[in-house]
This record gives C-alpha cells, sequence and structure tokens, in this order.
C-alpha cells in the first residue's frame, strides 16, 4: 500500500493547520526522489521524532547548473510511494514546478561563507536553489524537525545557517551517511552507473578512509591529499573536482586535522558526479 500523495499547497495546508490545532507536531524529509536505504533511515527516524510525519519530493530545478544533469536525473514517484507506505508517513507532498515556482516568482534566498568552496565552487548557483527551495518547503510544512543526511555535507551548513539567519522555527536533525557493503554511499545517482563504473565507485570511500585514517594520526593535508588524488585517478575515475579537509564546525580550510573535521570529495565517471565525506578525529 503507497502512501498518500498531496500535490497541492492549499491541501497540505489545510492538513497540517488540522494536526496544529490538534497539538501534533510535525517532521519533513525534503528529498528528490528515486529513494534509497538512505532516504528511508531518515523517514523512520522522522517516524520517532513527531506525531506527524511528511516527506517532499520534488526534483528542483533551480539546484541545477547543469540542464543534462536535471534531464537525466531518476524519477520514480509511484515506486517511491510504495515504499514509503510502510514506514507511518502521513503526507508525501509532490508539488510541481508551477507549485513550487508561479508565474513572476522573482525571489531567491542566498547563503554565503559556508556555500563557498567545494560544491558551491564547481556548481554556480546551486546553494542559492537549494536554500530558496528548502526554505519553501519549511514553509509550506510547518514542519517543527526536519531530517537531512549526512552525505551532503556542505549543504547542511547552509541549511542550518539559512535556518538561523531567518529565525525558521524549526529543528535541524540528521543521520549519518547510509552505505553499501563495500562501503559505497548510497545516491540516487548511483542508479545512473554502469556495472564497471559502479566497481570503481566503492573505491571512493575506501581511499577516503585511508587517507582519514592518515591525517587523524597527524600528517598533514600537503602529505596525504596528492597521493589520494594520484589514487582515485589510478582506481578509474575520470577527475577529481575536489578532494579537501574543512573544520566540521564552520568549513574552514585545515592543514591538519587539530580539530574534528570532515574529508570531503567530489569525483567524475564519465558523466556521473560522485560525492563524499568522512569524519576525522583530531589528531592527537
Amino acid at each position: 500500500m503507497s502512501v498518500a500523495i498531496v500535490r497541492s499547497l492549499s491541501t497540505l495546508r489545510s492538513v497540517v493547520t488540522r494536526w496544529k490545532r490538534a497539538g501534533e507536531t510535525v517532521a519533513v524529509v525534503p528529498t528528490m526522489g528515486a529513494l534509497h536505504a538512505g532516504h528511508l533511515s531518515l523517514v523512520r527516524t522522522g517516524r520517532k521524532l513527531a506525531d506527524r510525519l511528511v516527506v517532499t519530493l520534488f526534483v528542483n530545478p533551480k539546484q541545477f547548473n547543469n540542464p543534462d544533469d536535471l534531464a537525466n536525473y531518476p524519477r520514480t514517484e509511484n515506486d517511491d510511494a510504495v515504499k514509503l507506505g510502510p514506514l507511518g508517513v502521513d503526507v508525501l507532498y509532490a508539488p510541481d514546478a508551477t507549485t513550487m515556482y508561479p508565474e513572476g516568482f522573482a525571489t531567491t534566498v542566498s547563503v554565503t561563507g559556508v556555500s563557498e568552496g567545494l560544491c558551491g565552487a564547481h556548481r554556480p548557483g546551486h546553494f542559492d536553489g537549494v536554500a530558496t527551495v528548502v526554505t519553501k518547503l519549511l514553509m509550506q510544512t510547518g514542519a517543527d524537525i526536519a531530517l537531512f543526511g549526512e552525505k551532503d555535507f556542505q549543504q547542511l551548513h547552509v541549511i542550518r545557517r539559512l535556518v538561523r539567519d531567518l529565525d525558521i522555527p524549526v529543528e535541524i536533525r540528521t543521520c549519518p551517511t547510509v552505505r553499501e557493503p563495500d562501503g559505497l554511499a548510497l545516491s540516487s545517482r548511483n542508479a545512473r552507473l554502469t556495472d564497471e563504473q559502479r566497481k570503481t565507485a566503492n573505491a571512493l570511500a575506501q581511499i577516503l578512509y585511508a587517507s582519514a585514517n592518515r591525517l587523524t594520526a597527524g600528517e598533514e593535508t600537503s602529505a596525504v591529499l596528492p597521493g589520494a588524488r594520484a589514487a582515485l585517478l589510478k582506481a578509474g575515475f575520470a577527475s577529481v573536482e575536489y578532494l579537501e579537509l574543512r573544520a566540521e564546525n564552520d568549513l574552514r580550510p585545515l592543514e591538519r586535522a587539530d580539530v574534528l573535521s570532515r574529508l570531503l570529495a567530489a569525483v567524475w565517471l564519465n558523466d556521473v558526479r560522485l560525492i563524499d565525506n568522512m569524519p576525522v578525529q583530531p589528531s592527537t
């Protein structure tokens, strides 16, 4: 049995208003669909944290700087609704582009600082699109709690910043990255990998993990990251977009893991872009 799908904002607001009047709390899991076990872990957590649970499904055109990437993004709404059916989701909110961006729409939410560098440097406008749609979804759903995964770590910082800066009354909760048995971080884009590319893809997590251990042991990035880049290329990745050590709390660049950190990477396998990150404990 699949979950009930709501497409109209007025219908969603009517439902949420009824819940709020009854004193119920609302959790939301924003997604772009093509749901995998990582999304479902967020859904299960959200079910435990609030009285009501909304999952959103909207492939947001404003966060794609590459038209081909938008066109090729997997769309599996029917399958997604079936996956959510047994998990206690109250509503799957799946608006269309006209609902989210009606004629004359002229507002953009832009977050500076944490959006710069990393994905922000390579995907112009991406985080403006993310910040705008997430702000709208939080307002539309009236959520008390919103859940996001740690795989999109820079995105998580952008969302936390906008919630603080705009005084949006929502608690941001995170869940760890969910991985395949061989270490590959789950991603909707993984569905686009060929069998041969899939064999290569797991090297990303393995190389990040080994590099994170060396950084925790006290080695500087200048001693670790060039070799890691070379190892990624040797493993079969077409290019390494970035591979950087950043502070966990504010994403400032680091040369040594002297505070809790993240090792973040983006790589390409032909036309498929993969991102991942590993926590790095402070070196002793």
